[in-house]
């Protein structure tokens, strides 16, 4: 199977081009960019000129398709436009023209976020069991599927930037800083304060949020640690399992190849009833 997918966040859009199921290419664009519509437009027409014309068509055809995930309903409309543009082709929506690929207990399923969704359907495609999935990116979720694979829910908090954002904007005398990890737990300066404050309260807020998980549960989960900030604090917590930081692009793939099977099924089904 060849697939673009495309995972549109709330600061970066990451495409990765499969052929026959593996991963060929990998990018992350910065949304903000003044340049993002013309790299992106590059982007997607160099994992194009990567996907083989199919051997038995008559004309020139190439076979793949283009999915996106997205928290950003004004970059999903800019990169489908891209997509028509570009590629003359139509990028399909995961939550729109792709159903979601988890079953869920929560209120409102739409409103949890797809990129949430896909991932923890990706985690648990690959586990089989109770997952906890610690996606640190913009803001923090920290969410847990059930032994049943079934998408319970979960916490949200700000990621490392916004935590200093709002540390400078709510005193008088902090600065403007950007996050590293901190050199020792206690910091010798104001700098580094912030840094440790805001890093071991992530480390702390994600082991406590585990032991909660397993309680409710009966059983410590899997921990699988993903998103862009998850390698700056991957070390210190070894009670992760595993360290994916592209998971949510997998996902993608899982929930396309998740409906055209289940589409298929359906359509055997309604054959041999017509045969019946």
């Amino acid at each position: 199977m060849n697939l673009i997918a495309i995972e549109i966040g709330n600061s970066n859009i990451k495409t990765a081009f499969y052929r026959d199921d593996d991963e060929v290419l990998l990018r992350s664009l910065d949304g903000l960019s003044r340049e993002f519509e013309s790299d992106m437009a590059a982007l997607l027409n160099e994992c194009w000129d990567l996907v083989p014309l199919v051997k038995s068509a008559a004309q020139p055809v190439k076979d793949c398709q283009l999915v996106a995930s997205s928290v950003k309903p004004e970059w999903t409309e800019l990169v489908s436009d891209i997509v028509k543009d570009e590629l003359g082709q139509k990028l399909l929506v995961i939550g729109q023209d792709i159903p979601l690929p988890i079953e869920t207990s929560v209120d409102n399923p739409l409103q949890v976020g797809t990129d949430r969704l896909i991932t923890a359907a990706a985690a648990y495609a690959v586990v089989e069991q109770a997952v906890v999935i610690a996606d640190f990116g913009t803001a923090v979720t920290i969410d847990l599927v059930d032994d049943e694979g079934v998408f319970v829910g979960g916490t949200i908090s700000p990621g490392f930037d916004l935590s200093l954002r709002a540390l400078k904007a709510g005193t008088a005398r902090l600065p403007e800083i950007t996050m590293q990890k901190p050199k020792q737990v206690y910091g010798v300066n104001t700098e580094e304060a912030m840094r440790a404050g805001v890093y071991w309260a992530a480390v702390g807020l994600l082991e406590t949020v585990c032991r909660k998980y397993a309680e409710q549960i009966g059983h410590w989960p899997q921990v699988i640690l993903t998103g862009g900030a998850a390698a700056l604090i991957k070390d210190d917590c070894d009670f992760v399992d595993s360290y994916v930081p592209n998971l949510a692009v997998h996902g993608i793939m899982i929930a396309f190849k998740k409906n055209l099977y289940e589409s298929q099924d359906i359509e055997r089904l309604d054959e041999e009833d017509h045969r019946d």
